[in-house]
C-alpha cells in the first residue's frame, strides 16, 4: 500500500507502539481502493469478559467527515498516555472494556468523499426501510452510485465495511449486559447534537426510551452547562439502511440494553466564523483553522469520558423506581 493518509497512519502507529502492553488490535476487513488494500481497524481496551459493560467509539463512516476520526484518536491517545500513571484509570478499565473503531470508511476518506469506493453511503446501507416519508434522496435512494446517499442495489450484501462494523457490534459489543455506543459524525446544523434511534420512524419510540431519558437527565445533571441537544434523530429527518436502526432492532432479540448514540458535531459554526473554508469540499464538514480543530478535538472530551462512566455505573441509574416517569418524560419531550 502506498503512504497512507494520515488518520490512518496515525491509528497504525499507535497500534505499532502499544502493540501487547494495553492496547488489543484486529483487522475486521479490507477494502479495496484502486491499487490499495484498506484495513477496518478495531482496537479495544480494558476487560474483555463478555459480562462487562462495553463502549465503542465509532468514527469515519462518511469518509468526508474526519474530525469524527480525530476526536476519538485524540480521546484514545489521552486514555493512553493516562494509563502511564492514573490508577484510577487502570481500575476502571479492570471493570468496563472499551472499543474504538476510528475509520470505518478509510477508502471514503482516502478519496475525500462521503461514500465508500463503490459509492455506496455506508449509513444507507443496511435492509431497514423506513415506513414514513423520507427526504428525496437525502433519505437514501437506489438510483444511481453517482448521485449521493446511494444505499446499493436492492438485494445486494451490505458493503464490507458496513457488514465489518455490524459483526463486530454484533459479536463484541451484544453480549455485554449493558452496552453504548457513540458514532461522532459533523456536518448537521448550529449545534452539537446527540441522536438517538429512530431514523425511520417519527412515530415509533425504542423499546429503551425511558434508560435513554434516564441517560439524557444524568448528563443534564452532571454537566448542565453544555450545549448538547439530546434527542431521537427523526426529529430531524428519516431515512432508510440506517446501520444504528438496524443493530438496535437485531438487540432487542437479547435480554440486555443497547443504546447506539450519533454526536452531530455542529459544522455550520465553523463556517460561519470562517465562510471562506467552503472553497474547499471537507469545510463543510471539518474545521480548517488550527485553532478551531484544536477546540474541537477538546471539546467533545467530557462527553466521551462521561458515557465511559455511565456504562460502567449502569447498575447505580439503569434500574429506576421511577420508570413510568421517565417513560411520560421522554414521551412529552420527543414524542408530544
Amino acid at each position: 500500500m502506498k503512504k497512507p493518509f494520515p488518520e490512518l497512519a496515525q491509528i497504525e502507529a499507535i497500534i505499532q507502539e502499544n502493540r501487547g502492553q494495553y492496547l488489543q488490535s484486529q483487522t475486521l476487513c479490507q477494502v479495496a481502493c484502486g491499487d490499495d488494500l484498506l484495513p477496518v481497524y478495531a482496537l479495544t481496551l480494558g476487560n474483555r469478559d463478555p459480562d462487562a459493560p462495553c463502549i465503542a467509539y465509532v468514527a469515519g463512516v462518511h469518509g468526508l467527515e474526519r474530525i469524527g476520526t480525530q476526536v476519538v484518536i485524540a480521546f484514545l491517545e489521552g486514555l493512553l498516555e493516562r494509563l502511564k500513571w492514573d490508577r484510577v484509570l487502570a481500575d476502571t478499565l479492570q471493570q468496563v472494556c472499551i472499543h474504538f473503531l476510528p475509520i470505518v470508511n478509510p477508502a471514503g476518506m482516502l478519496n475525500k468523499t462521503r461514500a465508500n469506493a463503490q459509492g455506496v453511503d455506508l449509513m444507507r446501507n443496511a435492509p431497514v426501510d423506513s415506513r414514513e416519508k423520507t427526504i428525496p434522496l437525502a433519505g437514501g435512494h437506489r438510483i444511481s452510485a453517482h448521485l449521493p446517499w446511494y444505499r446499493g442495489k436492492t438485494g445486494e450484501p451490505m458493503q464490507p465495511e458496513a457488514q465489518a462494523l455490524c459483526d463486530f457490534i454484533v459479536r463484541h459489543v451484544f453480549p455485554a449486559p449493558f452496552s453504548l455506543v457513540l458514532d461522532c459524525h459533523s456536518g448537521f446544523g448550529f449545534h452539537n447534537q446527540i441522536w438517538f434511534p429512530y431514523a425511520k420512524s417519527r412515530l415509533e419510540p425504542i423499546k429503551h426510551l425511558k434508560e435513554v431519558c434516564s441517560l439524557r437527565n444524568l448528563f443534564m445533571q452532571t454537566y448542565p452547562h453544555q450545549d448538547y441537544l439530546f434527542e431521537p434523530q427523526s426529529q430531524h429527518y428519516l431515512v432508510h439502511g440506517d446501520l444504528w436502526d438496524f443493530l438496535y432492532l437485531a438487540s432487542l432479540a437479547r435480554n440486555n440494553v443497547f443504546l447506539p448514540l450519533t454526536l452531530e458535531m455542529g459544522s455550520w459554526r465553523w463556517i460561519r466564523k470562517n465562510p471562506l473554508q467552503l472553497r474547499q469540499l471537507i469545510g463543510l464538514y471539518h474545521p480548517i483553522k488550527p485553532h478551531r480543530l484544536s477546540r474541537v478535538l477538546r471539546s467533545h472530551l467530557i462527553l466521551m469520558e462521561f458515557l465511559l462512566h455511565a456504562t460502567l455505573s449502569y447498575q447505580n441509574w439503569l434500574d429506576c423506581d421511577d420508570a413510568k416517569r421517565l417513560e411520560q418524560q421522554a414521551l412529552a419531550l420527543w414524542y408530544p
